[in-house]
């Protein structure tokens, strides 16, 4: 058995590599010495709120260095760190923050009064800590972040840490509202470790990390937000062997600003959330093929979403020496199957191979699909997995399940297998929306649709869009003698939800078409509206 806790790994690290940088943000360097010590402040200040173990403290943070770094105060102490959307709105947020049971928030301070505003409605909350972004003066009722981080010794904890302690990932999925996923750090490390490139011995202990770490790791630059797995998940790998995070300074993706940010910090790895990241960054290349050298990068690592074999051709093109690795994971389930393409072979756009842990199984048997019959069949992981979702057994029961005495992640997704045992991933098979990595449950959108005065019904898809995969669109059917523009409806739902969940495109149509019993068919819409949207106008 083993015991793996992140606080305890980083630990190791800072003690190994105290003068290594841990940390790089713009002209900002933070070494593993002095962000350790900077961690043992935030987590004496969570201790002194009078927390008790596993208590929530949720991120509300751009991609910064205190975003990590408070994430290692927060282990030390043995909290849960939770992950914010920054794009959700007043109502996401306070349901969020509730359901998690969150004791305290690290937010920037951009978002100082948009927090004002939810405080009271969220009594829970004990300690507000404020980030400084030059956006204004820290308010009188919340903590400047640089008070709570004053480097300090090693705290002492009233509980022991360890690999059973949560990591609590909250999702939109495909239930509407954020789910929290949660992870035992043990399971979650020893399944990041296994996909490093850099890897320390899983039964090896605390020694390992010190025989695997004898400078300075690799340098990652997470494009995108830390908020999301992807960004966090590989920023907490890097960071297990010895690595130094890298971030962009901006808050809006810029690939030039990326591609410089390769060079001058000798970034070895990237993450980025499939061509809604790959395509710019190959427009930027293709527009200035000889500014950058991307002599130190040796991966682009992409997860959520797909990312099309033109576009990996398109990127090996520029640097064929790199490896483009193809990670087919979810927040439920880490390792699903991957493709790797390098020099001049780049993989077919959303086919995989398969984890050892994986079965591709009839929904309706549980039988194993047979490669190269052509039968769809959902996929099912085995090992180390989530142990399910916060407060919610009945979602727990239905995506972690028990075949044949043996407990398995069943995410939704679908997919056939190849003569080769290849597979070919066909989607969720949910109607859950993917743009750009986000996730939009079309009933969130369909409902906000059906308050404005003029529509009847509403069903909300995804249509495909070259940069992000998916966008959503939306198909209105209107109240006899009413009339409201695309416009319009396009505001009123910018209003309570986030933005990236607004319709990019309204069809109107004369009806929905439900069924007696109201069903929607989800299938004839979304295809009937991808060709409208790209009809010639």
């Amino acid at each position: 058995m083993t015991d793996w806790n992140f606080a305890d790994v980083w630990e190791v690290v800072a003690d190994t590599v105290p003068d290594a940088p841990a940390f790089v943000h713009d002209d900002r360097r933070i070494t593993w010495g002095d962000a350790e010590r900077r961690a043992n402040g935030v987590a004496r200040t969570l201790l002194d709120l009078g927390v008790a173990h596993q208590d929530k403290v949720a991120h509300y943070l751009y991609n910064c260095p205190e975003y990590l770094e408070s994430t290692f105060g927060i282990l030390k102490a043995g909290l849960v760190p939770v992950n914010t959307n920054y794009r959700y709105t007043d109502d996401e947020l306070t349901y969020l923050w509730d359901n998690a049971d969150a004791v305290a928030v690290v937010f920037h301070g951009v978002f100082a009064e948009r927090v004002a505003a939810l405080r009271p409605r969220l009594p829970r909350v004990r300690a507000w800590l404020w980030v400084d972004d030059g956006s204004g003066p820290c308010p009188d009722w919340a903590i400047p972040y640089e008070s709570a981080a004053v480097a300090t010794d090693r705290v002492q904890t009233p509980w022991r840490r360890s690999g059973d302690d949560l990591y609590l990932l909250y999702t939109g999925g495909t239930t509407g509202m954020p789910k929290g996923v949660m992870w035992r750090q043990d399971d979650l490390f020893c399944r990041l470790n296994a996909g490093n490139l850099l890897r320390v011995p899983e039964d090896g202990g605390l020694d390992a990390v010190h025989r695997v770490v004898v400078g300075s790791g690799p340098v990652h630059l997470p494009a995108c937000p830390l908020m999301h797995g992807t960004g966090a998940f590989t920023s907490m790998a890097a960071m297990s062997v010895g690595g130094c995070v890298a971030m962009l300074a901006g808050r809006r993706f810029d690939p030039v600003e990326l591609l410089d940010t390769v060079d001058r910090d000798n970034v070895n790895t990237v993450a980025i959330v499939g061509d809604a990241f790959a395509k710019p960054i190959l427009g930027a290349l293709d527009e200035h093929p000889k500014r950058w050298r991307l002599s130190t990068l040796i991966a682009f690592v992409s997860s959520g979403v797909m990312w099309s074999e033109e576009t990996k051709r398109g990127l090996l093109a520029h640097h064929p020496t790199m490896m483009l690795i193809d990670a087919f994971s979810s927040s439920e389930a880490i390792g699903i199957g991957s493709s790797v393409s390098s020099g001049s072979a780049a993989e077919h756009t959303a086919r995989f191979t398969l984890s050892p842990d994986v079965r591709v199984l009839d929904p309706d048997t549980d039988a194993d699909v047979a490669p190269g019959s052509g039968q769809v069949g959902v996929l099912a992981l085995a090992g180390r997995n989530p142990v399910g979702y916060y407060k919610d057994d009945s979602k727990t029961a239905a995506t972690f399940k028990k075949i044949g005495g043996i407990r398995y992640s069943v995410p939704g997704d679908f997919a056939t297998v190849d003569a080769d045992g290849a597979i070919q991933l066909l989607g969720r098979g949910s109607v859950v929306i993917n743009t750009g990595g986000e996730k939009v449950f079309p009933e969130e959108v369909e409902e906000v649709l059906k308050r404005h005065p003029a529509v009847r019904d509403a069903v909300a898809v995804g249509i495909p869009d070259e940069r992000f995969g998916e966008v959503v669109a939306a198909v209105v059917e209107l109240r006899p003698g009413h009339h409201v523009s695309e416009d319009e409806l396009v505001e009123h739902v910018r209003g309570p939800l986030a933005a990236y969940k607004a319709p990019k495109r309204v069809r109107f149509v004369d009806t929905i078409g439900r069924s007696p019993a109201g069903k929607v068919d989800y299938a004839r819409h979304r295809s009937g509206t991808a060709e409208w949207a790209s009809a010639p106008v």
